[in-house]
């Protein structure tokens, strides 16, 4: 048996694997195609990353297609013509967030960003095999992202949609409940571990790549290793996990 942890062992043969046609973000198979329409409208996807905060994915990656119905395009030309005064009221008349008007504002900004640094092609932030570090980089320079989304939409670019990065050293773990309450139970980090705890063991674990095991705790965390009434005989790392092992 490899001496790497199977959480390593289970992300490197996914990443081995052909890419997926389509990247299944939504349930919605209109706003999946949008999201995933990166040649066409690559601002879909970093919007959608801009979002997804302090409320459910599924809800926050929903917004650009949602936007779209709205307004009846989403070319970079009609984004930018709309003030952020109008973008709030398009977020308060159809509930698209938690905190509407302040992710409306995030929204704006966001769109007005990608106009003028990145002359309406947010494929500009990773064209080019860019190192992993840029790539973080330049999303962290989008208003209310911080590094937990930043990492997570270079991840998702590295891993998902095989966009060709020069290294992968940079792209970290994401740290949210589920990736914690995994780690900690596969004995990994302690249960009053931080973000940067949980962060450095990714990155002691596979240096080359630290994001390489998020999906896989992400999965585990919302399928099998619930809080409550663990599914754990049907989880993929059940055989290397103290927490089964040990008899929960």
């Amino acid at each position: 048996m490899s001496n790497e942890h199977i959480l390593v062992r289970i992300g490197k043969e996914r990443f081995k694997h052909p890419k997926d046609n389509v990247v299944h973000l939504v349930e919605d198979p209109e706003a999946n195609a949008l999201l995933n329409d990166l040649d066409n409208y690559p601002h879909a996807y970093v919007l959608a990353c801009c979002m997804d905060r302090q409320t459910k994915a599924e809800r926050a990656w929903m917004i650009p297609f949602k936007i779209k119905e709205a307004i009846g395009s989403f070319e970079m030309k009609d984004l930018t013509s709309i003030s952020e005064k109008k973008y709030k009221k398009i977020f308060a008349d159809n509930n698209l967030h938690r905190f509407n008007d302040v992710m409306a504002s995030v929204f704006y900004n966001a769109v007005q960003r990608i106009h003028t640094v990145y002359h309406d092609d947010a494929s500009e932030i990773w064209k080019d095999k860019p190192g992993s570090a840029e790539v973080v980089y330049r999303f962290l320079g989008f208003d209310g992202v911080g590094i937990k989304i930043a990492t997570m939409a270079a991840n998702i670019l590295a891993r998902q949609y095989r966009i060709p990065f020069s290294d992968f050293y940079s792209i970290d773990v994401s740290p949210d409940v589920h990736v914690k309450r995994v780690m900690n139970r596969m004995g990994l980090v302690d249960d009053e571990a931080d973000n940067d705890k949980v962060i450095y063991k990714a990155r002691e674990l596979y240096p080359k790549f630290p994001g390489i095991i998020d999906y896989s705790l992400w999965e585990i965390g919302r399928t099998w290793c619930r809080p409550n009434d663990p599914n754990c005989e049907e989880c993929i790392v059940s055989s290397e996990c103290p927490y089964y092992q040990n008899g929960r």
